[in-house]
């Protein structure tokens, strides 16, 4: 089992930038694939970004592409998401999600998928 708490969510202006946060405990973090989704009011939960368990590869969706980072620290058990150029339509609450995967090496873009989420944290991007 693994635990995940988010932090660094805030409201921001319009083409600033925003570091998020998702710190990790259980067991050891590199056996986790990884991924960010983000829920607008009213609507449905999606990815935002995915990464595999080495980190060597992840996943965007086309939105936030060229924009958002997606990175993780396995010695610190920490996930984090780089968001620059935030434009009002960013705003939402921001999960992280794990899913096990001893091989280290894929990252996983469904929501069925993932095992284990955070509490959230909550993104405002004022135009």
């Amino acid at each position: 089992q693994v635990q995940l708490v988010e932090s660094g969510g805030g409201l921001v202006q319009a083409g600033y930038s925003l570091i998020i946060s998702c710190a990790a405990s259980g067991r050891p973090f590199s056996r986790y694939a990884m991924g960010w989704f983000r829920q607008a009011p009213g609507k449905e939960r999606v990815l935002v970004a995915a990464i595999s368990g080495s980190g060597g590869v992840s996943f965007y969706r086309e939105s936030v592409k060229g924009r958002f980072t997606i990175s993780r620290d396995n010695a610190k058990n920490v996930l984090y998401l780089q968001m620059n150029n935030l434009k009002p339509e960013d705003t939402a609450t921001y999960y992280c999600a794990s899913k096990q995967d001893d091989s280290g090496t894929y990252f996983y873009t469904a929501t069925s998928q993932y095992d284990y989420w955070g509490q959230g944290t909550q993104v405002i991007v004022s135009s």
